[in-house]
């Protein structure tokens, strides 16, 4: 491992560039016999030796675009002479798909969570309130903003709160893929394990009706006591005034029940796991992301559930995927989805490598393939047992990717309305992010944002790049942090109060 005198870390010795640990000037040694040319910002990439134009530039041993002119070592190489071209992945289907170890700990490791009529366990308790259509979502928030007091919690020590889950859709959106989609999100949110009760408030002439949400999803049941779920309409309430009050009855009757839940000892096979980031820069793939593949092998070993998502920013590095898939069907299931965003963003006059964002290219990232191969490296290497389409019920343990779009809230609330029951999210830029129902860990891939955000940031791996730490040490503090959490530690953004504005289907198709 690198130590903390190193100027830059190299990461395979197929590599063209290495990333500059902190910033280096003109003039400063990069590694034996090298000096920089240019000056190299932290988190960004030094050439390490001469590049021809059209030569294609590897980081992690795979490639992360092509030189556009001829690049001299020491210099600096980002969007300035290092751009896309396509090329052709072996997608070498199941050729690395190995099962883990088991876990070298022969202790059965358990969290305490709520057991639910379901089977299923939830990390957190709380009611919801469930819009089907923004023309709703004032009269959701009203009714949640009751139970926002002081007392709350004096009086209901065991739920974690009343939550409102409002969005800007549910009418003038086409009546199959879109409105199916949404209803898909939203019964997804009801069902969820953390969700010890709920109530579902429509306006009664929208598209997504909330009979057709109860009926079409099995949705028989509003609490842990089997009741039938309360289902509210504006139109046949009678106003505003008055489904806010029915509302406000019908969580009322959830109270008593709901906090009569208690946390009990279950197992790491009850665990479900979002994997994401955001804000990321060059030191994601690096600390944070690949110490979270670690933590996630850590739960997939013990029998536990972890899902990779955002596809638009798996692309590039899809074939990493492909090979561990179990089977064929998987790998093409896969790449499926990989196709279908290729021609979705050519419909839309639009270009994939508009992602990374301009926070991501000032931290360093260049081209979604680089990008995309560090994001990766949150999934571990575990076998890909598993693809989702977006909110799909995740059904299944070990390893998933779910299809979503890369946008943090969007992506998050499909893994949630799929299942997860925690998540953990990496950046290196910096992020807030927050979302109930379920806790979200961050993490920090360098030790400046960690202490910059330190009212934050929940676990910081920029002690991998410190040499302070290696990657596995981190990964298996954060899987620790990960249990904790799943047991009721508070995270960084529970403690800001965050979660109750991130919730935000992905909306498809036209609004009419």
């Amino acid at each position: 491992m690198p130590q903390n005198s190193d100027p830059i870390i190299r990461l395979h010795p197929d590599d063209d560039v290495a990333v500059a640990k902190r910033r280096l000037l003109v003039g400063q040694p990069v590694e034996a016999a090298l000096q920089a040319q240019t000056d190299i910002p932290a988190g960004h990439k030094v050439a390490l030796h001469n590049l021809t134009a059209g030569q294609p530039i590897r980081k992690y041993g795979q490639i992360i675009g092509f030189a556009t002119v001829d690049i001299r070592a020491g210099t600096h190489v980002h969007t300035h002479n290092l751009g896309l071209r396509d090329f052709t992945r072996d997608y070498a289907w199941c050729a690395d798909a190995r099962p883990l170890t088991p876990p070298t700990d022969p202790v059965t490791l358990t969290f305490d969570g709520f057991l639910r009529a379901s089977g299923e366990v939830g990390t957190r308790n709380y009611i919801g309130v469930i819009s089907s259509v923004n023309c709703s979502a004032a009269v959701s928030r009203y009714v949640a903003d009751h139970f926002r007091t002081a007392n709350f919690k004096r009086h209901h020590p065991h739920i974690d709160g009343v939550v409102a889950f409002t969005h800007k859709s549910g009418c003038g959106i086409v009546p199959d893929e879109p409105a199916q989609l949404l209803q898909r999100v939203l019964a997804g949110i009801a069902r969820h394990p953390n969700i010890g009760g709920y109530v579902l408030i429509g306006l009664g002439c929208e598209v997504s009706q909330v009979q057709a949400l109860v009926e079409q999803h099995g949705l028989n049941h509003g609490g842990p006591n089997g009741s039938a779920p309360s289902v509210l309409t504006i139109q046949q309430v009678g106003g505003v005034r008055k489904t806010v009050e029915a509302g406000i009855a019908a969580v009322r009757q959830l109270l008593p029940t709901v906090n009569a839940c208690r946390r009990t000892p279950q197992p790491l096979t009850r665990l479900r796991l979002a994997l994401n980031c955001g804000g990321s820069d060059g030191n994601s793939g690096i600390t944070a992301n690949p110490a979270l593949g670690v933590a996630s092998d850590e739960l997939v070993r013990r029998g536990g559930t972890s899902v990779l998502a955002e596809t638009p920013e798996i692309y590039g590095a899809e074939h990493l995927l492909t090979r561990r898939a179990i089977s064929r069907e998987v790998g093409e299931k896969l790449i499926g989805r990989i196709r279908w965003w290729e021609d979705h963003v050519r419909r839309l006059g639009a270009s994939i490598d508009n992602n990374p964002s301009p926070g991501n290219k000032e931290g360093g990232i260049t081209t979604i393939y680089e990008k995309s191969l560090g994001a990766v490296a949150k999934s571990g290497q575990a076998p890909l047992s598993a693809v989702y389409a977006y909110a799909e019920k995740i059904a299944g343990t070990g390893l998933g990717f779910m299809d979503t779009p890369g946008f943090d809230p969007v992506s998050m609330t499909g893994l949630v309305a799929g299942g997860c029951n925690v998540g953990v999210f990496t950046t290196g830029r910096g992020s807030v992010y927050g979302c109930k129902p379920a806790p979200c860990i961050k993490v920090a891939s360098n030790s400046f944002l960690a202490a910059r955000m330190a009212d934050d940031i929940d676990v910081n791996a920029g002690t991998i790049l410190d040499g302070t730490e290696t990657v596995a040490e981190v990964g298996h503090r954060l899987f620790a942090k990960m249990v904790s959490v799943a047991s009721g530690e508070p995270t960084k953004s529970e403690l800001a109060g965050m979660g109750d504005e991130e919730f935000a289907p992905w909306i498809l198709g036209p609004t009419m």
